[in-house]
């Protein structure tokens, strides 16, 4: 039994680590055994999210070949290997694989032959993956790695072991792809849950203010055929040699799926997700505008958009409207890294096979981004760390801190709603699959409107001969809604413009305009310039957007 320990209180203001500074506790806390035991162990109060983490990390098997993390150096006791890299070994890890990266396959495994830490350099699979994804083979089988799969060759039985190599640059990417994950989303704080209902009347969806915010109806999804029928081996049968777009290439459903089942290594699983599966599998769905509730053939549709989300005013564009429904499909630990749906819409998702974990944070003028994700000026580019794994493991545990944040699971036969603006990441916690539609609520009309009228160049998912998207979504509004809904929408956007150049007092106070003018005051110094990015390609934008949740 651990000894009962005392928690000392620490000076207001104080940092005895040099870090966080603590509040003073109003009394000492005596500990219970569990406490004591992190106490021992960390030398320090450890939360429960940093335990979290490490006990997922403490989880991940060995690496295949034999390497550490840096960190382990300093207390080595086999030499380090690196040396024997000529003078590559004076460049950092990082460095190396971005060169590595400029190498063709040929130059890659004559490389790798050099020394053992070459060896383990060279088989990164993530060179091979960016190698395979530029020059896609016609017809390939999945060999369960990206390199043996490029080179068409089975997997090594017994890989050369490279004991001695001590590289962050390889060993984060196989502790990503190996850490357990759903330890993450578990024991969700009570003021963080997602509300969950059986349903919720269209009515009731606008006028009582779910609009803006997160909810999960666990009803309307079990009624469709495509809840009913369909799983991953019933498509595959019927739909096996069709093309569906999984992130950047276009492959066979049969070959994605035997890459899904054997992707254990891949620390960010490639993710099926298709804007035109409806034409592709020739589905029966109603005609834009059309609810469940104004159907008369309910049964004969292969699924019905829930009635809770109607009307869509994107659904007066018809055929000119840009991409808004896709299936998902992806083994466990894939999904989305933070983002927020395109256009300003807002979105429903249907998980018809498995879960999903869902973790989201609303989005406004006054409100920080999540905890590690980084949003340039125009918003217009999200910044977050490579895969969904290496954000839970650095930021998980804050970002359960953080005001605003929402977390729930989205299990088969339920429909997760995602209102305008809020961003989100989502995590498959088992093989799922899933439909996706992107709709404009009335109650955020005025967000689409804005965003389409102040921000063209972000635009997304429209032909190319669409050439004005904000006029034609007003035209054809006026055309089905009249002339009120349209005119009322816009007073709305025009009400937030001047929210936005409206400056409170305090705003005001650290402008530091001073009696001359000079602005000599106080002020925050960020060293934030304002510049905008270059602009994406619209084909590559698309592309990104194609494949988020």
């Amino acid at each position: 039994m651990a000894p009962s320990v005392a928690v000392l209180p620490q000076v207001s203001g104080t940092s005895l680590d040099g870090g966080e500074v603590y509040p003073c506790p109003s009394k000492r806390r005596k500990l219970s055994a569990d406490d004591s035991e992190r106490l021992l162990k960390h030398g320090h109060a450890v939360t429960d999210g940093e335990e979290e983490s490490e006990a997922s990390a403490s989880r991940v098997p060995k690496h295949p070949l034999g390497v550490r993390p840096l960190g382990n150096l300093y207390d080595a006791t086999e030499p380090n290997i690196r040396t024997k890299c000529g003078t590559m070994a004076l460049l950092p890890d990082e460095l190396i694989i971005q060169i590595l990266e400029l190498l063709d396959a040929r130059d890659l495994v004559h490389l790798g032959s050099a020394c053992r830490a070459f060896y383990a350099l060279t088989r990164s699979d993530d060179l091979w993956k960016a190698l395979f994804i530029e020059c896609p083979p016609r017809s390939f089988a999945w060999r369960g790695s990206w390199r043996a799969t490029h080179l068409s060759m089975p997997l090594s039985p017994r890989p050369i072991k490279c004991l001695g190599l001590y590289s962050d640059a390889l060993y984060r990417p196989f502790q990503c792809a190996h850490t357990p994950l759903r330890p993450f989303t578990e024991s969700i704080p009570a003021a963080n849950r997602i509300p969950r209902l059986h349903d919720l009347s269209a009515r009731s969806f606008t006028e009582d203010g779910w609009a803006e915010r997160p909810f999960i109806l666990t009803d309307p999804v079990k009624s469709w055929r495509a809840y009913k029928e369909w799983s991953t081996s019933h498509l595959l049968s019927r739909y096996g040699k069709t093309a569906f777009r999984a992130e950047a290439v276009d492959w066979p459903l049969a070959t994605y799926v035997n890459y899904m089942h054997d992707c254990t290594d891949d620390e960010s699983p490639l993710y099926l997700f298709d804007c035109a599966f409806v034409e592709k599998m020739g589905l029966r769905v109603p005609e834009d505008g059309v609810s469940a509730a104004q159907s008369q053939l309910e049964d004969e549709y292969d699924y019905i958009p829930p009635t809770t989300f109607h009307p869509d005013l994107f659904s007066p564009l018809a055929a000119q409207r840009p991409h808004h429904r896709w299936i998902i499909l992806g083994p466990a630990r894939s999904g989305s890294t933070f983002h927020k749906d395109p256009n300003a819409t807002s979105a429903w998702n249907a998980v018809l096979r498995g879960s999903k974990y869902w973790i989201m944070f609303p989005s406004g003028a006054d409100i920080p981004s999540p905890p590690g994700v980084y949003v340039s000026a125009d918003q217009s580019e999200v910044t977050s760390p490579l895969s969904i794994a290496e954000w839970l493991l650095s930021f998980h545990a804050e970002a359960r801190r953080t005001k605003g944040c929402m977390e729930g699971i989205c299990g088969e036969g339920e429909v997760l709603y995602v209102p305008s603006g809020w961003y989100h990441l989502v995590l498959n916690l088992e093989e799922s699959l899933a439909i996706t539609q992107n709709f404009v609520p009335r109650a955020h009309l005025a967000n689409a409107l804005e965003f389409m009228r102040d921000r063209p160049e972000q635009v997304t998912g429209f032909k190319k001969d669409v050439k004005d998207p904000y006029g034609l979504f007003v035209e054809r509004l006026r055309e089905t809604h009249g002339c009120e809904m349209v005119e009322q929408g816009l007073r709305e956007v025009e009400q937030k413009t001047r929210s936005k150049k409206e400056k409170g007092k305090w705003e005001t106070l650290v402008e530091g305009h001073g009696e001359d003018g000079d602005g000599g005051g106080f002020s925050f110094g960020f060293g934030l310039d304002g510049r905008n990015s270059d602009d994406d390609d619209d084909d590559a934008v698309d592309a990104v957007v194609d494949r988020v949740e």
